[in-house]
């Protein structure tokens, strides 16, 4: 489903007209995360983005002809204007429109000091808002940021001119005391008007692109007509700035069409070409796999065209895609972190079908998973879930009257495999995960939301043994199992695994649950790898807890919360549990890392990479557990890995709790209980069950042991009853 991007290393001297690296350009500085144009915004690029990072400023004018950079003309939409000036709103014609709200041009800047910055995008964090963020004229942000290079914004200079305000010596002026490497605007005729006081100077002077269909104010033509006219742009400018959009355009639900001939044409032209519109936070093609890095890289490391530049709201990517991912070498590496799939590529194909398999073994991962489930025939699958009601159409089915009540499974009744046999199974369609649909409207690949079919756990171990390293084997419910419907899960998965061969190779084989005595008797039959799977947040860990674990397991698997510690989307520490398990020869894995930005805390700047950096380097884990093996992957070939006390500033990882100091003490986060403590009781076990042992072949089976079952476990005694023996005798046989 992902694009499927060239590459072409030959190629890369020609990327740039201007044979420099791509220019990253930080709008209103780290504006996705801080409100934009604010002191937080402009300072934070130095620490999380290339030393060379252009700042942004969209410059308006107050009454007294002061430059201020603000995100919008109208300043009720990024400020506190109304609570300090209520009567201040007025009405004004804006290139054509009347429109409504508070303007600069009605005050002055001593009237703006005590109105501070807010943050413009409402799905973004508002806690930065009432930290006091003054409004900063264009001379205070030379000052007081002191930019490495500084990129000017100039709109509505008719709406100026209307009010006695001039743009064009506004302008001029600055620049006899600061110096502006880029001036930008989507005006033709205050271009072409200021272009001849910038003749032989190191002032760029770039027209901006708006949407196709709008107008440009000046000449009443759309950009869609001017874009067909680069010479005459050429006369008056040394670049263009346009929506990414209009290199990479997308269809109507949202997938990459081919790339369109702009940036050659441009560069023919002798024209710089910059991307605008980049955010991480915002919905791009489902081809990147919601991630911003991807979709960064598609424009400059593609193998056959660059951009000059690229502007963001979140510079840290950018910075990251040019000086540590472009050029990567496909090849696999071996060592840390080990990537391993949640489900396969489930964030781009529906849980454990073979697309999703396939996928992840594409995409690099070492480790491809399957979470084993039981049919009514007593084969062994990959099923994410029990219930098939959570990934499949079964509810659309024929068998949509199966319905069973299990509470020692589900709180919720539900169809499980065990209701269906195998080939009734294969009748389904998958539905691809969406863990944050109820939330967001974040969809993943819904040309793919039902594709891939469904795999028998001998059909994985098949794929696996001639594609990766190794496989994770996850079981839940096996006590269940054994003691309600007599199936020995741990005896079949071992028989199915001796079966490929896997039983002369055990250091490929890792097998996850979160019940302990599932893994005891593992290490009692095999030498495979043991992974204690932990299902809930957890702080801390008693010496007696790890010393049991210690005794039956070989690595622990975490939830990402239980390493950093999370209030509100906002990191507030790092624990202690991974030294304390790698202290008693523990490895340990975090799980799940999504790609989508609503998975991430603050902390991670939207940026699935910033993320896994994090938990590699900042917290020393082992292994990653994703539905994205993908992102896992590159990040274990950039080319910054090996740079020590050398790496960039942005490939370094966070510190946990840094954004809190930040906030005003009445925006903080609300106060958190305690971290629940892994006690021993949590992870001792009775020992695994026996299984009822079988009668001869063609004998019934005795009843299931089970107290008091509600009617939903007598619907599946009774449908199991009728099974023939021979069903159960061949259980080590199957698939």
């Amino acid at each position: 489903m992902p694009y499927n991007f060239l590459h072409h290393p030959e190629c890369y001297k020609c990327y740039y007209i201007t044979g420099n690296s791509p220019a990253i350009i930080a709008k209103g500085g780290f504006s996705g995360l801080f409100p934009d144009s604010s002191s937080y915004a402009y300072k934070s690029v130095s620490l999380f983005s290339a030393n060379d990072t252009t700042l942004w400023c969209d410059v308006r004018l107050t009454k007294d002809s002061v430059g201020i950079c603000l995100p919008d003309i109208k300043l009720d939409n990024c400020t506190t204007i109304q609570y300090y000036f209520d009567k201040g709103k007025k009405t004004y014609m804006v290139n054509g429109a009347n429109t409504s709200g508070w303007f600069s041009v009605d005050y002055s800047i001593s009237d703006l000091a005590p109105v501070t910055l807010t943050q413009a995008i409402y799905s973004r964090t508002y806690r930065f808002d009432s930290a006091g963020l003054p409004i900063l004229s264009v001379d205070d942000v030379v000052t007081q940021v002191q930019p490495s290079s500084l990129w000017l914004n100039i709109q509505h200079d008719a709406f100026y001119t209307q009010h006695n305000l001039n743009m064009r010596n506004y302008v001029l002026s600055l620049t006899k005391r600061v110096t502006v490497n880029y001036l930008s605007s989507p005006e033709l005729a205050f271009l072409r008007k200021i272009a001849p006081s910038f003749n032989n100077t190191k002032t760029k002077l770039i027209f901006r692109f708006l949407d196709k269909g709008n107008k440009e104010p000046s000449t009443n033509r759309t950009y869609r007509l001017l874009l067909n006219n680069l010479k005459l742009i050429r006369t008056f400018a040394s670049g263009i700035l346009v929506p990414k959009s209009y290199i990479w355009p997308v269809t109507p639900d949202n997938y990459l069409l081919p790339y369109t001939s702009i940036v050659t044409d441009a560069h023919k032209a002798g024209l710089e070409i910059y991307a605008a519109d980049f955010a991480n936070d915002n919905l791009f093609s489902y081809n990147y796999s919601y991630d911003p890095l991807t979709e960064c890289l598609s424009f400059i490391d593609n193998g056959l065209f660059s951009v000059d530049g690229v502007v963001t709201d979140f510079p840290i990517t950018p910075s990251e895609a040019i000086g540590c991912f472009s050029r990567l070498n496909k090849s696999r590496v071996d060592g840390k972190p080990l990537i391993i799939s949640n489900n396969g590529a489930s964030g781009d194909y529906p849980d454990c079908t073979d697309l999703a398999y396939n996928k992840a073994v594409e995409d690099g991962a070492d480790v491809i998973d399957c979470p084993v489930q039981v049919t009514q025939d007593r084969i062994l699958i990959c099923m994410s879930s029990v219930d098939l009601i959570e990934d499949t159409t079964v509810t659309k089915s024929p068998y949509n009257s199966r319905f069973s009540d299990i509470p020692k499974l589900k709180r919720t009744t539900g169809i499980f495999t065990f209701n269906l046999t195998w080939n009734e199974i294969q009748k389904l369609k998958p539905i691809i995960s969406q863990p944050f649909y109820h939330l967001y409207p974040l969809e993943r690949n819904p040309r793919n939301k039902n594709s891939g079919n469904f795999t028998k756990l001998s059909d994985f171990l098949a794929l696996a043994n001639k594609s990766v390293s190794g496989v994770l084997i996850s079981i839940e419910n096996a006590v269940f199992m054994a003691e309600q419907l007599r199936i020995d899960v741990v005896d079949a998965v071992i028989s199915t695994l001796n079966d490929v061969g896997y039983n002369k190779t055990p250091s490929k084989v890792m097998i996850q649950s979160t019940d302990s005595s599932v893994l005891v008797k593992f290490k009692q039959l095999t030498e495979y790898k043991l992974v204690y799977k932990i299902d809930e947040v957890v702080g801390d860990a008693i010496a007696s807890s790890v010393k049991d674990i210690e005794a039956f397991a070989d690595a622990v698997a975490l939830l990402k919360e239980s390493i950093y510690a999370v209030n509100k989307l906002f990191t507030t520490k790092t624990t202690d549990l991974v030294p304390k398990l790698h202290a008693a020869g523990l490895d340990v894995y975090v799980y799940v890392l999504r790609n989508e930005f609503v998975s991430q805390p603050w902390d991670f700047l939207s940026d699935g990479t910033v993320e896994i950096n994090a938990y590699v380097v900042g917290a020393g884990v082992d292994g990653i557990i994703t539905d994205f093996p993908g992102t896992a992957s590159r990040y274990k070939r950039n080319s910054c890995s090996k740079l020590g006390s050398k790496k960039p500033n942005y490939m370094l990882p966070i510190d946990a709790g840094q954004l809190l100091p930040l906030m005003a003490p009445d925006a903080l986060p609300p106060a958190q209980a305690p971290m629940p403590v892994l006690n021993a009781s949590d992870v001792v076990e009775p020992p695994f069950p026996q299984v009822t042992p079988k009668g001869s072949v063609g004998a019934e089976a005795p009843p299931p042991k089970a107290p008091s079952p509600s009617s939903g476990q007598q619907q599946i005694a009774s449908l199991l009853l009728a099974l023939p023996m021979v069903m159960l005798s061949v259980i080590h046989l199957l698939v």
